[in-house]
């Protein structure tokens, strides 16, 4: 056994984790209802053949013989950091027990299904069976891992090395403390004028526009494609085909290009990692048995956050395409102007969805769902009482009065793919973004380029940066590396508050 067997392995887990992917992409968007069970046991299978091949016999073996022949060798060679991070997330996959693997991965199929029905008929105590079954098994999956002081630490881990439920209470409280001074001077100064974005928007036009400025960007369609779900995602089968989803409504335009945006903010992770990379440990996790290139999910979030917020969403970017957009929907926007655009889509709008809040209220929707999770991994709230605990958090931290259960504990897809742990990760990706963004904006070339709607020496320095380097470099080297500083929620904080600035001078 080589390096070479070690390697080929994991390429062949690869594979099956990218059919994987593909069945998932397809059970979101294209496929009929009645193919559900069908499809539950499809993915039962391939999930079962890649657990057995990350775990078996063959791969103990291969990676013995990687270990022997880079016996000597340099430690910056990165096949070591390969087969370390192999066996680390080899050893967590082991933890697990397999039937509950199996179980969750059939699960997660008919969740998914079931979630859909629930929330297009607002009947949560229809999902709760499902949904109780899938925090049981989060349960089991915490006590087999291990190693946290709280039950909700090793779910974290799983999507955020590292990160803490005590870590992120320290940084939820000073976000906290950085953002309701500003919502509150947001909320004194009063609302802009936002009339227009209500009107009706085809939505062949809406999908025309985002992706014109999503190919600007630089995702690429020849390696991609734009679709319809009732949740938008990215997934991807290798970076040569690295698709997007979008959720678009006629009576509200911002929604469907800000939510393309940000998907191709992950696309673009996606296809520019190095192509040395592809079917490698260094773009699969074995962990959570998926075919990903990015260091981890907040380290993803941060690159989708960074192109729908600080680019998407600042005002030379209106400046420079609202005109493009008119043309679009000349008719809707022929009274209104490039400034007025710009202070719409971002005013404070405390909302029930998550996906379409604004900046300063965002985060709010994630604290209360770490919340809920780190409660539900311990115990101390049950499924069938969730409508209400969500109902009540969204009165404490928004002020807001959920209306039904489709726009409260029914809105969010993640619980049914089994994601416990990784809504923090929005958050962290919110801070990662800014002190990413602050760092290309210091590098030649990238600020000037913004200003005269040039993407591509920001799209330059990501990718050579972040990007290439997928799941060889941690978050935390990511962030020493380019920002030169840890994890601070520092920057993050002084763009909401330039942002609010603008916004009500």
């Amino acid at each position: 056994m080589s390096y070479t067997d070690f390697q080929e392995r994991i390429a062949g887990i690869n594979d099956v984790l990218c059919t994987l992917n593909l069945l998932a992409w397809d059970s979101r968007t294209m496929m009929p209802p009645g193919g559900i069970d069908a499809r539950a046991e499809q993915v039962t299978t391939l999930t079962t053949l890649a657990r057995e091949l990350a775990t078996g016999e063959g791969m103990r073996r291969a990676l013995d013989g990687a270990r022997e022949e880079l016996d000597g060798t340099p430690r910056e060679d990165l096949r070591h950091r390969a087969v370390a991070l192999a066996e680390r997330e080899i050893a967590t996959l082991s933890a697990v027990p397999p039937e509950i693997t199996a179980e969750m991965a059939a699960l997660k199929t008919r969740a998914h299904g079931a979630w859909v029905t629930a929330r297009a008929a607002n009947d949560f105590s229809a999902y709760a069976p499902v949904l109780q079954r899938m925090m049981e098994m989060q349960r089991t999956v915490s006590a087999a891992i291990g190693g946290g002081e709280h039950p909700y630490d090793p779910l974290i881990g799983q999507f955020e090395p590292g990160m803490t439920w005590a870590g992120l209470q320290q940084i939820y409280d000073r976000l906290k403390q950085g953002i309701r001074p500003l919502i509150d001077r947001a909320r004194a100064a009063g609302a802009p004028r936002h009339d227009f974005l209500e009107r009706g928007f085809p939505i062949p036009q809406q999908k025309a526009f985002g992706l014109k400025m999503a190919e600007r960007m630089g995702y690429d369609l020849n390696r991609g494609r734009l679709d319809d779900t009732a949740h938008p995602f990215e997934i991807s089968f290798t970076r040569s085909d690295v698709r997007i989803t979008s959720r678009f409504r006629e009576s509200w335009l911002p929604g469907g290009t800000f939510a393309l945006w940000h998907e191709a903010g992950h696309g673009m992770y996606e296809q520019n990692v190095a192509p040395e990379h592809s079917r490698t440990i260094f773009a699969t996790d074995l962990v959570n048995l998926y075919a990903v290139g990015g260091a981890s999910f907040g380290m993803h979030e941060a690159q989708s956050r960074m192109w729908e917020n600080r680019v998407g969403r600042s005002p030379q970017f209106w400046q420079l395409h609202f005109g493009e957009l008119r043309d679009h929907f000349p008719d809707q926007l022929s009274d209104v102007t490039h400034d007025e655009y710009w202070r719409a889509v971002n005013r404070l709008r405390p909302d029930f969805i998550r996906v379409e809040a604004d900046e300063l209220t965002y985060d709010m929707h994630i604290i209360l769902r770490s919340e809920i999770e780190a409660a539900l991994m311990e115990g101390s709230l049950a499924v069938a009482d969730l409508p209400a605990a969500w109902n009540a958090a969204m009165k404490d931290l928004l002020d807001l009065d959920v209306p039904d259960d489709t726009r409260g504990v029914l809105q969010d897809v993640h619980w049914s793919h089994g994601y416990v742990g990784s809504f923090p990760t929005y958050t962290l990706g919110n801070i990662m973004s800014s002190q990413l963004f602050a760092a290309a904006c210091r590098a030649p070339g990238v600020a000037e380029g913004l200003e005269v709607g040039d993407y591509a020496p920001l799209h330059t320095f990501m990718r050579d940066n972040v990007w290439r380097h997928g799941r060889a470099s941690t978050p935390a080297e990511t962030l020493e590396r380019v920002a030169g500083a840890p994890l601070d929620p520092g920057p993050y904080l002084s763009d909401l508050s330039d942002k609010v600035e603008g916004l009500t001078a």
